[in-house]
Order: structure tokens, then C-alpha cells, then sequence
């Protein structure tokens, strides 16, 4: 897979929006250089600080990472149908440790509601940079057993167990143990 320019990518779409380097900082509550840096791919940002700076834009990582794909209007889905968010995001991105993939069902910005396969390989971690977006999210898992924290609450749960937060609250998700665990979970509206 071709490399992907993430800061290219970022200046296109804020010149597109019409904002300075500033006011995109400003809208994302992150600092004038940090925008500067990802644009002149002299920095590479988390997977937090992205969706931070995407929120300023009002775009998901989806559409950051996939800006051509068409919209379908499909109803059922293949597992082959998913779409994969997570093999551009790993290339261009730090943060995450571990593998995970994360599927996406559908159009999740035309149905406001992102619904995903998510699988965690042993040692997987979001990052210690916690996550924390406008939306609500919930999720069930599968297999095998996950860690998530959400604010200052941490559990262990396994299959069967589930979780239900809003996510304004900082959130990450580890797998400690020593298998794959799989997490089908929701989000509105959507945020990758």
C-alpha cells in the first residue's frame, strides 16, 4: 500500500474549509504548531490529537483516510463489505500499540452511527493519550477479554460483558491478556 500523506492531506482539506492554520488550532483546542508540524509532515500526531484536529474540520478519520470512496446505499452486509479503518491509519499514524482492526458497517456519517467489528490482538493498546470525543458509544464483547478505562473507572471484561459511556469522558481500550478479543460496539455520531 502506497504511503499516505497525512499532512497534504490535513492542509488540502483546511484550506478547503477556509481556515488559517490558527483557526483550525483554536477550533481543535490543540496548539498554532501542532498544525503547522502535521502539514509540513515534520510531525507525526496520535490517533487522539488527529481526531482533535478532524473534529475542528468536522470530518471523521473515515473520511480523512478514504476521501474517495463512493457512498452506498446497501442494507446487508458481507464480512467482506466492512470497511477496514485501521491499515492507513496504522502507516501514518503513532500512538496505538499492537495490532487492531477496526470494521466499519455501512456509511456511518449518513446514518449518524458508526457501528464496528473491532479485534484486539494480545499487547493491543489504544495509547496512553486517552481518547475523548463528542459522541456516546457502547459496545459488547465477544471473545476473549478487554480492558477499558473510562475516566477513573477500569474494568476487565469479557465475553458477554458490555460498556455504555459518554465519550467526552478520556477512554482506552488494552488487551492484557494472552489472546485476541473481539468487540462489536457503536457510536454516535461517529468519530473515526
Amino acid at each position: 500500500m502506497q504511503d499516505f500523506d497525512v499532512g497534504t492531506r490535513l492542509k488540502t482539506m483546511r484550506i478547503e474549509a477556509g481556515l488559517s492554520q490558527r483557526r483550525l488550532a483554536e477550533l481543535s483546542d490543540v496548539p498554532h504548531g501542532q498544525i503547522s508540524m502535521i502539514e509540513t509532515n515534520r510531525s507525526s500526531p496520535s490517533v487522539a490529537s488527529l481526531r482533535k484536529i478532524l473534529g475542528g474540520l468536522n470530518v471523521t478519520m473515515s473520511e480523512f483516510f478514504e476521501p474517495d470512496s463512493p457512498a452506498n446505499s446497501a442494507v446487508f452486509f458481507k464480512p467482506g463489505d466492512l470497511r477496514d479503518l485501521t491499515s492507513r491509519i496504522y502507516s501514518a499514524l503513532e500512538g496505538p500499540q499492537g495490532r487492531m482492526t477496526l470494521q466499519q458497517v455501512g456509511d456511518a456519517k449518513a446514518h449518524n452511527l458508526q457501528i464496528l467489528y473491532e479485534r484486539y490482538e494480545p499487547g493491543a493498546d489504544t495509547g496512553e493519550t486517552m481518547l475523548e470525543h463528542v459522541a456516546s458509544e457502547g459496545g459488547i464483547v465477544i471473545a476473549g477479554e478487554i480492558e477499558v478505562t473510562v475516566g477513573d473507572q477500569t474494568a476487565i471484561l469479557k465475553a458477554g460483558d458490555s460498556y455504555l459511556f459518554n465519550s467526552t469522558q478520556p477512554h482506552r481500550f488494552r488487551n492484557i491478556s494472552d489472546r485476541e478479543a473481539t468487540v462489536v460496539s457503536a457510536c454516535s455520531p461517529p468519530y473515526l
